[in-house]
């Protein structure tokens, strides 16, 4: 088989260049009298590239064959295009058709709705909007890889299948072998007839687990899937979803902030360079004020601001909230938003939160009624990241797992880290799909993962 050259880098060509190949799908047929042209996309990036065929072109008797969405593969000369609005087209000289697509391919029309196109999530990539959104998940995904490595930071990959819940939360999928119509005709279950003998559950967060390794490593991240069964159909919650967890050891919290602000500003410049087709579709027709926002993100200051200072301001702003802001309550979306759009106008952290309401790993603070956490509030999504600097001391962590109603030998080996040398460090946590949304302006999650997985919703 020939060498395919992609659509993108022969768009990108600063000559013409003869006996080319290309294979693609074809997003529209135009027939003339003496000529056809397709305009042919292979997903390398959001241009088209027009084709054009007359009847000398080996193959051009099969032309009708090359329907909306069907998979050709041409050869031909790049040459200087006579049209409007491209610098270059192919002047075919062979026609092949790889696969044939019917009339009742559903994406026929050039716009379809969201929610139309979520019930086809295995198709929507083949759209301008679905398959500029994945290009740019997959170069964000590098640059992600790109940032810790380029600071020393080591990938550690964490566990998927754990028997702790990182955040006490609960809402986890269950892990079993254990065939549930046994369960039902037998009336009985034990852990110890199950595959590792205990309960076993899909994570929440490789934040434990990594931890384990920044007190080995010094610099480490995890960036991998995560799951959540909390039983929710809004437009920010999914059951998976993909977290980027870095550790960094001696560390405190203003290092944390210092890091998680280096790593929003870094991957926001970094997308408006290196994705700047892709992301201009979604400036034009997702959201008109997405260019301002990221504007904003790179060119504004990162406000540290405590947890009690936030609650003064929302009390004081004259805002009849849903919910209304009080002292050791945590902080709800509109409250998250009020505060990065409409007080500080930008990228917020707040720090130093109430004990009560937040993990049992976080630091206390001297005050003993804070713990040395912080989110990041961001204009458009609320909240962003969260972290802490960790409680590095034993006995403390001990009385907070048993205030809590945790056992500590269940975390033994967490204790141990605290035992056999331990020392400050810090880390947190940032929802990829969140970020995606802050950078596109999408607003239903489902849109920015392949495949959604949300409450009666498993297609594959």
């Amino acid at each position: 088989m020939r060498k395919q050259t992609p659509i993108a880098e022969l768009l990108r060509a600063t000559e013409a260049t003869s006996d080319i190949e290309i294979a693609g799908w074809v997003r529209t047929r135009r027939d003339a009298k003496e000529f056809s042209f397709l305009e042919l996309n292979d997903g390398s990036c959001l241009a088209n590239l027009q084709a054009v065929l007359d009847s000398a072109c080996q193959g051009f008797d099969s032309i009708r064959d090359a329907t909306t969405g069907s998979a050709v593969r041409i050869r031909g000369d790049l040459v200087t295009s006579l049209g409007k609005g491209q610098r270059w087209e192919v002047r075919t000289t062979h026609l092949e058709i790889v696969g044939r697509c019917p009339e009742d391919y559903p994406l026929q029309k050039k716009r379809h709705g969201d929610e139309f196109l979520r019930t086809i999530a295995h198709l929507r990539s083949r759209t301008n909007k679905f398959g500029a959104m994945f290009r740019i998940r997959s170069r964000l995904s590098y640059a992600v890889h790109q940032f810790f490595q380029d600071r020393g930071f080591h990938y550690i990959h964490t566990p998927i299948v754990t028997g702790l819940d990182c955040e006490g939360a609960g809402e986890m999928f269950r892990v079993s072998t254990i065939d549930p119509h046994t369960i039902a005709t037998q009336g009985k279950f034990t852990y110890a007839d199950d595959f590792f003998g205990k309960a076993a559950h899909l994570t929440v967060s490789g934040q434990l687990a990594v931890e384990t390794y920044c007190l080995a490593l010094s610099k480490v991240y995890t960036f991998g899937p995560t799951f959540r069964s909390e039983n929710s159909n809004t437009s920010r919650h999914a059951a998976e979803f993909w977290m980027i967890e870095p550790e960094i050891a001696f560390a405190d919290l203003d290092d944390d902030m210092r890091l998680a602000e280096e790593f929003v500003r870094y991957l926001v410049a970094f997308l408006r360079s290196d994705c700047r087709d892709d992301l201009a579709l979604f400036n034009q027709f997702v959201d008109p004020e997405l260019e301002q926002r990221l504007d904003n993100i790179q060119n504004s200051e990162f406000v540290r601001l405590s947890y009690t200072d936030a609650i003064d301001i929302l009390l004081k702003s004259n805002v009849v909230f849903e919910f209304a802001p009080r002292w050791g309550a945590d902080l709800q979306s509109e409250h998250e938003r009020y505060l990065a759009e409409q007080h500080f106008k930008g990228p917020v952290f707040v720090h130093d939160w109430p004990t009560e309401i937040k993990a049992f790993y976080m630091r206390n603070n001297d005050d003993g009624r804070t713990v040395a956490a912080m989110d990041l509030l961001m204009p458009k999504v609320g909240e962003l990241i969260g972290g802490s600097q960790r409680e590095e001391r034993l006995e403390t962590l001990q009385a907070r797992l048993l205030a809590l109603g945790f056992r500590p030998e269940d975390y033994w080996w967490y204790l141990d880290t605290r035992r056999f040398g331990t020392a400050p460090h810090a880390g947190f946590g940032l929802g990829f799909e969140r970020f995606l949304m802050l950078v596109t302006g999408v607003s239903n999650i489902r849109d920015v993962i392949p495949f959604p997985r949300t409450p009666n919703n498993l297609e594959f």
